[in-house]
């Protein structure tokens, strides 16, 4: 029997399931599931089941339920119709799920910013399983898990607000792993935040828990990578379940039909990224210091380019891209943009950049972006309330015309909203993600820095992102775009720069912008074309620090194997790492 004659039969079957929910079978399931919230069917008839020593992955489009499934399996959303069932009991409150052996981390980086990594990992677990442990105990346990997810040391008694955002969610992942008593792991876009690297430790986790008999469920919009981790996937689409997809019938074809609900040709797109035809520099960065002690970096950006930039977490592409856009400050040189007279002028500050055109879209949503005691509505417009003001100083908002951008901009980018005056905290965080894009869009910028914009958005979105993105370059606009998913690079950006300690290693252009050759070089391998308009100096102290010998497929398997293990120091923002590569 074909794949596509397989997910008819699916499709067809969860309508059977619908009617006659008895037949809804395993060591976890959920029967007939609805959840309600006023108007909005976040599940509508949710048929699921899976049992353990399986890795089983919930996919679909943003919006389509997910989340809320998952929320449900865990006791902290009650539901208003239907049955769930966890081992053969109904998890009613996070604490019964966590007494049940159920351990879920959330989409959503939560964590006391003020406390430390010690206390942030055991929050919550002293009248559990650690209740008996000493400080220091705690502080080996916590010091010792830290490494092992992380791949380096972090100090247990940093406070959190210091850290970067995956380290952030390295912690909330670590407090699962903390638990002893665990059955049941639930990761709703745990991965969304962690690099490539990161992300194979997080799966080689999953995998080591599953052969333990543990039911792993991943909740995931990345594709690629439910293809290589998950044994099943459940399809949603609309608050039902449309699907259900084995091992040998999982690929992108057949997961995009289903969340879709219609046929895709499963070819890999083939879309040529969009070439400049000018020199004209429109943004640029002089003898820029990242970090204290990296190299100073020396950058240009042609209008109508869109400009990819990634490389491993923790090696200074962030810290880079908010420079660039204003919002955090640099150690040295200048930035500078080309005004409305076609001259440059330096700035420093986000609102500086603002005004001559510069937009941002932060990838941590919670803390960079959305605005939580704010209407849907007032998150997409505030920025356009004074350029939307008539009568002069007496600043009368121009709602008409704010409406008609609202509802241009959530058509446009098909975000899911519901009443718009509801709480932006309403909305799946994929459609947070997408006010935050319109948000940006609405601006009008001649110059879009994108921080990980695509994180917790579904594929089909991402699509039609590309597809703004390349229309906004061929109007004459700039697009600076970091990410760490690295098929976003491929037909969308002609040059993609990869940074290693805080500087620019190599650059990839054209034909050599390809997952494998990108990772080659986040590794430290050169594969790139070197230094052109973009240019590092030559007493690059690189070479001095990173000596690793890797061993790397594409990204459509796992890395097999990092040959030598390289222990080096190095020094970031005034603290000393200790920085380990493993053999997976």
């Amino acid at each position: 029997m074909s794949a596509e004659q397989n997910i008819k039969d699916n499709t067809s079957n969860k309508e059977v399931l619908s009617k006659k929910s008895e037949t809804v079978t395993g060591d976890v399931y959920v029967q007939d599931v609805h959840k309600y919230f006023g108007v909005t069917k976040a599940l509508n008839g949710v048929n699921f089941n899976a049992n353990f020593g399986e890795i089983h992955a919930i996919v679909g489009g943003n919006g389509c339920g997910k989340s809320t499934l998952a929320k449900v399996m865990s006791g902290v959303l009650p539901i208003d119709k239907g049955k769930v069932s966890v081992m053969g009991h109904t998890p009613t409150s996070p604490v019964m799920a966590r007494e049940m052996g159920i351990a879920t981390v959330f989409q959503e980086v939560m964590i006391a910013e003020e406390a430390s990594v010690v206390d942030n990992l055991f929050v919550g677990s002293d009248s559990f399983w650690y209740k008996n442990l000493t400080q220091r105990e705690k502080v080996l346990k916590a010091q010792e898990l830290m490494e092992d997810l992380a791949g380096e040391y972090i100090d247990p008694y940093t406070q959190v607000f210091n850290l970067s955002l995956p380290i952030k969610a390295w912690i909330t992942i670590g407090r699962a792993f903390l638990r002893e008593n665990t059955k049941v792991l639930i990761l709703d876009e745990s991965s969304a935040a962690l690099d490539f690297d990161s992300t194979e430790r997080l799966f080689k986790k999953m995998r080591e828990l599953r052969d333990n008999g543990v039911a792993v469920f991943i909740v995931t919009h990345r594709i690629a990578e439910l293809i290589r981790i998950s044994d099943k996937a459940t399809v949603m689409r609309d608050g039902k379940d449309v699907g259900i997809l084995e091992k040998k019938d999982l690929n992108e074809k057949n997961l995009l039909s289903l969340m879709t609900g219609r046929a895709e040709s499963g070819e890999k797109s083939t879309s040529v990224a969009v070439k400049t035809q000018t020199d004209k520099v429109v943004i640029k960065a002089e003898n820029l210091v990242v970090w204290p002690e990296s190299t100073p970096v020396n950058f240009e950006v042609r209008r109508g380019e869109i400009v990819g930039i990634t490389g491993l977490d923790g090696n200074g592409q962030d810290d880079f891209v908010k420079i660039l856009a204003g919002v955090q400050e640099s150690h040295g040189g200048t930035t500078e943009v080309l005004d409305s007279n076609d001259k440059f002028v330096k700035f420093n500050s986000l609102m500086e950049a603002k005004n001559n055109g510069v937009s941002f879209v932060s990838g941590d949503r919670k803390k960079e972006g959305i605005l939580p005691n704010l209407s849907i509505y007032e998150n997409l417009v505030v920025p356009l309330y004074r350029t939307t003001s008539k009568a002069g100083w007496l600043g009368f908002i121009n709602w008409l015309e704010l409406n008609g951008i609202y509802e241009y901009e959530v058509d446009r980018l098909n975000i899911k909203t519901g009443p718009k005056d509801n709480l932006i905290g309403s909305l799946s965080g994929g459609n947070q993600q997408k006010v935050m894009i319109a948000r940006s869009l609405a601006t009008h910028p001649k110059i879009l820095i994108l921080n990980d914009p695509a994180r917790g958005i579904d594929v089909s979105t991402k699509r039609d992102l590309y597809t703004h993105l390349r229309k906004f370059v061929e109007e004459g606009n700039t697009v600076i775009f970091l990410s760490s998913e690295l098929e976003e690079f491929i037909g969308l950006c002609p040059k993609v720069v990869v940074f290693r300690h805080g500087t620019i290693f190599d650059i990839f252009e054209n034909e050599k912008v390809k997952a494998d050759t990108l990772l080659e070089g986040m590794f430290g391998q050169t594969a790139g074309i070197g230094s052109t308009s973009i240019s590092i100096s030559s007493n690059s102290n690189i070479s001095k620090k990173a000596n690793e010998d890797t061993y790397v497929k594409n990204l459509d398997t796992p890395i097999k194997k990092i040959v030598k293990v390289v222990d080096f120091e190095k020094e970031k923002k005034s603290e000393d790492k200790k920085i380990k590569i493993k053999t997976f």
